[in-house]
């Protein structure tokens, strides 16, 4: 049981990191690289669609890391899963002071109603962005070394 747990936490949380790399080095250049305001458009539907699935994405991959932590105490590893943890907890406290709030702002901005600093504030949540997916990647490397 332990060992499916494990397949299945370190699945969820690499699919997780996928998502967010190539929301970084995928998707933010191919959005930025359109004409006129296609980008800031696809930027705040981005944030609307990734915005309502990566909250509980986020916490679910938590959960099941803890209920790997737990499981999987006397085992082997077990001080790797801790420490994923402790960067998913970090992530998520990044996300809640650092990227939320521009997203929420972000989402419901248009051509007619953004601000006029829209590109600085897009740019600081891509900075912010890059820091987050570096800690879930140490955070899913620390996962699969636990495998082993």
């Amino acid at each position: 049981m332990l060992s499916a747990l494990e397949v299945i936490t370190t699945v969820v949380v690499g699919v997780m990191v996928g998502v967010e790399f190539s929301v970084a080095f995928v998707m933010n250049p191919i959005l930025n690289a359109l004409p006129e305001d296609s980008g800031q458009l696809g930027h705040a539907h981005g944030g609307r669609m990734l915005g309502a699935v990566m909250p509980f994405w986020y916490i679910g991959s938590l959960v099941l890391v803890a209920v790997w932590a737990v499981a999987g105490r006397h085992h082997h590893g077990t001080g790797l899963v801790v420490t994923a943890g402790a960067l998913l907890i970090l992530s998520v406290i990044m996300s809640l002071l650092l990227l939320v709030p521009i997203n929420n702002r972000n989402k419901t901005w248009t051509p007619h109603n953004r601000p006029a600093d829209w590109k600085e504030q897009v740019n600081r949540w891509v900075r912010y962005h890059y820091v987050r997916v570096a800690v879930i990647i140490a955070a899913f490397t620390l996962l699969v070394a636990a495998l082993v």
